[in-house]
Order: structure tokens, then sequence, then C-alpha cells
């Protein structure tokens, strides 16, 4: 009798174990906000997500109160190829673009001016890489993920930086070049960061990579399964800075999350495009980033094809 009393205590066990993670998965699902972002083009080898952040601290979807209209301050281009690194692109907002059907603009214009779906198209038609998932990042969400996992581990050790650093613009505070665990508020003000760097929105935009990427490797963690608990409060957390397009779903953001850290890894491609200007006037625009007209065509189409060495791309020009 005991015996029988054992084993249906073990049975009932194994069967709760295998049904919670079925079941946040279904609750999971029910959470994610869906927008309509993709767009008709013809499909390309691989896997591409189009990532679209904004540094405001609100919550999940993009708007910025000052700015008529949206606005997106980071976007990034994860590419997982049939072959190959993955690699994780950031294109600076400010680039110089052909925005379907609006002429030429700031890549983050084709968002104020069309929203996601015309941001995917421009970016497609700037990259010839189809999107197959696009995710829009409120940073000010992610500061509540970074609390919700007790914090996460920053460097800020860039020899181009001033130390100590107390941006008056983003908030951030650093004493001196190094790393250290930091809460919520420090890691958004990390992203934020922009005026106390020479670099500019390129920096940001790798400080932007540097924080998801600690945040995927904290929630990946196998210890995490033990806790359901805090399973529903990151889902919580991380769900309500999300908006996904039509037919992305939670393992859709599961294996982003994969490709995020495999990408931002030794054995993987990350940074920008070529630049050949980054403070390029065209006119009617100000101040824009011009990607190198030679270079630009063929580094897309390497990153499609997985044919890029893993390690550090673009940048800035070199003089």
């Amino acid at each position: 009798m005991r015996r029988r009393r054992a084993g249906a205590l073990v049975a009932f066990v194994i069967v709760l174990l295998l049904a919670w993670p079925i079941g946040l998965l279904i609750w999971a699902n029910g959470k994610i906000d869906h927008v309509d972002a993709l767009s008709t083009a013809a499909n390309t080898p691989g896997v591409t997500y189009l990532i679209a952040g904004s540094d405001s601290r609100a919550g999940g979807i993009i708007q910025d109160t000052s700015t008529k209209g949206a606005r997106t301050d980071t976007i990034m281009l994860l590419h997982v190829p049939a072959n190959g690194p993955p690699a994780l692109i950031s294109l600076p907002r400010d680039t110089y673009v052909a925005i379907p059907g609006k002429g030429h603009g700031k890549l983050n214009a084709s968002f104020a001016i069309g929203g996601a779906p015309l941001l995917v198209k421009t970016v497609e038609q700037l990259t010839t890489i189809h999107i197959d998932h696009y995710v829009e990042i409120g940073f000010g969400g992610v500061e509540h993920v970074v609390d919700a996992i007790g914090g996460v581990r920053l460097c800020l050790d860039d020899p181009a930086l001033s130390f100590p650093m107390n941006d008056k613009n983003s908030g951030l505070v650093w004493a001196k070049p190094g790393c250290k665990v930091v809460d919520g508020v420090t890691a958004l003000a990390f992203t934020r960061m922009r005026y106390s760097d020479p670099t500019g929105d390129i920096g940001r935009a790798k400080r932007q990579q540097q924080l998801i990427a600690a945040v995927t490797a904290a929630v990946a963690k196998p210890s995490l399964a033990l806790h359901p608990g805090k399973q529903v409060q990151l889902t919580n957390a991380g769900l309500g800075s999300l908006a996904v397009s039509k037919g992305t779903n939670i393992v859709s953001l599961g294996r982003l999350a994969l490709a995020f850290h495999d990408a931002t890894g030794p054995g993987g491609v990350k940074g920008t495009p070529p630049i050949s200007d980054p403070d390029y006037r065209p006119g009617g625009v100000g101040s824009t980033v011009r990607l190198d007209p030679d270079k630009a065509p063929k580094f897309f189409k390497d990153v499609m094809n997985g044919t890029l060495t893993p390690g550090p791309v673009g940048g800035l020009p070199t003089p």
C-alpha cells in the first residue's frame, strides 16, 4: 500500500513538473501584444529578427510624448543564417535611407511616419534581407526585468569615456572603469547614456546590446526552472515591455533569446554596418549617418549568407 502511495506521489510530482512549463507557455502566449508589422517581400535564407527599442521610461510600446508620432531609438537586426555565425547588427537610428514611398530621411523617421510596417519595409530595402519576426522592446520595461532577476553585471570600460562619470542627461553615475552588478534604474541609465560618449548612438547601441545579452543570460540559467514564482514574475515583467509581429509567439521569443546569446558570444558577429560618414548632411534632415555605399551591400549579403568572421564588425571609419 505504501509503495502504491509513494508511486502515486512520484507520478503526481512528475505530472506537475511536466505540466508547469506547458501551462506557463500557454499563459505567456496569451499575454503577448501583437502588431501588424511584416511585409510580403520574398523570403531570404535564414531567420531574421528586427528589434526596435526605445529608451523611454514608458513600458512596452514605443512612444515619446515630446516627439510627434512614435520614435525608436535603437534598431537591431538579428540574423541566424542557414550556415555560419549568427549576427547582431545595430543600424544607427540616424542612418540616411530611402523610405519606401516617402523619399529619403533618417531610418527612425520611417517608424514615425508609418509605424512598424514601414520600418520593416525600409530595413528590408536597405539590407535586402527579409524580416521574419519583429519585436518592439521598451527599455523602460526592461528596468523591471533587471530588478526581478536581482540585477545584472554590466561593464563600462571604454578608454574614450571620462571617469568619474556623472551624465546628467541619462542619470548614469559610474565612478571608475570596470564592471559591477547594477539594479534596473542604473541599467536603464546605462542604455540611455550617449551625450558623454564621443561615439554617440553607436556607443549607446553597444551598451543596449550588452544589457540584453546580460538579461538573456540571467533568465536562461537552469536554476530558474526550480522557482515557478520567479518564472511568472519575470514573464510578467518581460512581456509587459514587448510587442511582436503576428505569428511570433513565446517559442519564437525563446529562439530569439538563444540567438541573441549566441550572436553576442565569442562565436557570433556583432557591431554595425560599414559607415563612411557619421555626420553626413544631405540637406533637409540635419546630421545623418551615411553607410559606406561601396561596402554596405556586400556586408549585408555576407550577414545573410553567414560568411562573416566571428567578432566585432563595422563601426566608425578609421582615419
